[in-house]
């Protein structure tokens, strides 16, 4: 999840994408049949909640890397 906004430079306010830009768009119930769970809204639902990613005013999003840095997140995950 952290490498989509990464890969999309959505790093900041003026660099925040959308959810359709990131392709983070939740997949419809047929789409959900045939490929699998997709665990994506949920966590981009946590780093929201985390303060991880923001949130512009009109429903922009990105990646917060300083609250990232401070959630120790980004160790765990490579780390395995």
């Amino acid at each position: 999840m952290i490498n989509i906004f990464r890969r999309n430079s959505a790093l900041d306010k003026k660099t925040a994408k959308t959810i359709d830009e990131l392709g983070l768009r939740p997949r419809g119930f047929a789409e959900g049949m045939f490929r699998g769970r997709d665990f994506k809204p949920h966590a981009l639902d946590g780093l929201l909640k985390a303060g991880i990613i923001k949130s512009t005013e009109d429903g922009r999003l990105y990646l917060a890397e300083d609250k990232l840095m401070d959630s120790g997140i980004e160790g765990r995950v490579y780390s395995r």
